[in-house]
């Protein structure tokens, strides 16, 4: 059996695979009997037959399809080729297969395509240009290695961005040149044939040290939007470990200043450390939650306690315990002969989380990593008031002093060594109490809520 050979001239040639595709879809030929090839490579061994271009009325597709195919031939998948053909076949005799999104070949596209789309983020987000002269002539050069065939479809954008520039952009598949006026490319080079750096990139360095806010470091989030990968290309990316490191310099600087010498009202520290959190970034629960609750209480309390997060009156109100749960707590600590007054409140997590249900918001517990993520601020909190007696309200907030996973039921009662320095004391959160249906037993968890108060205090 003969097989039709497509050949095109180059890995993203998108025009010569549509061209070769139009006449195998006019000839009628399969998928299976077509062999695609990039310029001379070896041809199929068992013959091959010349792609006729043979008279049939035209067909439509899609834009989006279109558009979808034109990016997935960037892709670096081998495969590609013969996938997009098969699946045109079958879109051009049944236009609803692309709405069926159980379709394996269709979910295979569309991921490269995805794939495609962030490759080309990739490339407009973190390539750098590095200013050069050559014979008396301005020129900006700039290196990346994107891991698709991505360099001549992004051209464009740097047209538009950068038209009036004269720029070279290095890839070790290929460089595109820009001259004010017209593209013109070249063969691929290599890392070292561009500059390491410039003089303004020193202007720019002081520029990312004096925006640098490590509150709003979301590490996970950004590895994921930028690999450590293309860091090795970008100038400002070499600053973030010393920025970070700085930063916690500054932050055990100031915990220890708080520590040992004297403040106005002893709140400087704390007034600063509570305007930081009002940006703070660290998990996406800021974003549906209406403003950062943060601790409240004298700052010379000998006892601090740990709730869970703000609930929906705490995050209008943007104080901690005002709600139901927080009358219920008021309750206990009069009865366990605490004053509340002299008490630091504050919650493991600063932003509530919840769920919306029509007009309501429900309550929603937070994650490991939303936890961990406020665990920071509670430690500074911890820090600077340096009480002698920390209450942890709850399995959340247990974790949050402890930083491991703990279980009420199994440590509640008994003094816990915490980390950093002072005593910790594990009970039930209000809230829990809230949801007990019979009153007799709530009346008794009550009671033994009271008592756990009452034993923490005690300790002092």
């Amino acid at each position: 059996m003969s097989m039709y050979v497509a050949t095109l001239a180059s890995e993203d040639d998108f025009d010569g695979w549509r061209e070769a595709a139009r006449g195998l879809v006019a000839a009628g030929v399969p998928a299976s009997e077509v062999v695609w090839q990039v310029g001379d490579r070896p041809t199929d061994l068992f013959g091959s037959a010349p792609i006729l271009a043979a008279q049939a009325p035209a067909f439509r597709l899609p834009s989006a399809f279109v558009h979808m195919l034109e990016r997935v031939i960037l892709h670096r998948d081998p495969e590609r080729f013969g996938l997009l053909y098969g699946l045109l076949l079958r879109v051009v005799a049944d236009p609803r297969v692309l709405h069926d999104q159980a379709d394996p070949v269709l979910c295979r596209v569309q991921a490269m395509f995805q794939t495609i789309r962030r490759d080309m983020h990739k490339m407009r987000a973190f390539l750098r240009f590095r200013e050069v002269e050559t014979d008396g002539e301005t020129r900006f050069v700039g290196w990346f290695e994107p891991e698709h065939h991505v360099v001549r479809a992004n051209a464009a954008f740097f047209i538009g961005r950068y038209a009036t520039m004269r720029w070279s952009i290095l890839t070790p598949e290929v460089s595109v040149h820009w001259d004010c006026r017209t593209l013109s490319e070249g063969p691929g080079a290599r890392r070292s044939d561009a500059p390491e750096g410039d003089p303004l990139e020193a202007v720019w360095k002081t520029y990312y040290r004096s925006i640098f806010n490590p509150a709003r470091v979301m590490t996970g989030a950004m590895l994921k939007e930028m690999p450590r990968k293309y860091w090795k290309n970008m100038f400002e990316t070499a600053l973030v470990p010393e920025l970070i490191a700085g930063a916690q310099a500054r932050e055990a600087g100031m915990i220890e200043r708080a520590r040992t010498a004297p403040v106005q009202n002893g709140a400087k520290p704390w007034d600063a450390l509570r305007e930081e959190a009002t940006g703070c970034r660290r998990c996406p629960l800021w974003k549906p939650a209406t403003q950062t609750v943060f601790g409240q209480g004298p700052l010379d309390a000998e006892i601090m306690v740990v709730g869970e997060q703000p609930g929906d009156q705490e995050d209008l109100a943007g104080e901690p315990f005002v709600g139901p749960a927080g009358k219920v707590f008021d309750e206990a600590m009069t009865a366990a002969g605490i004053e509340r007054s002299r008490v630091y409140v504050t919650n493991a997590v600063k932003h509530f989380k919840f769920e919306p249900r029509g007009k309501r918001r429900i309550h929603a517990k937070p994650g490991t990593g939303e936890i961990d993520a406020c665990r920071w601020w509670v430690e500074q909190e911890r820090a600077i008031l340096r009480p002698r007696m920390t209450i942890a309200m709850g399995a959340t907030a247990g974790r949050s002093l402890l930083g491991r996973a703990v279980t009420v039921g199994r440590e509640r009662g008994r003094p816990l060594a915490l980390p950093g320095g002072g005593e910790g004391w594990l009970t039930v959160h209000p809230s829990y109490l809230l949801r007990l249906p019979d009153k007799a037993k709530a009346d008794q968890e009550f009671a033994a809520f009271v008592h756990d108060l009452r034993s923490a205090a005690a300790r002092l």
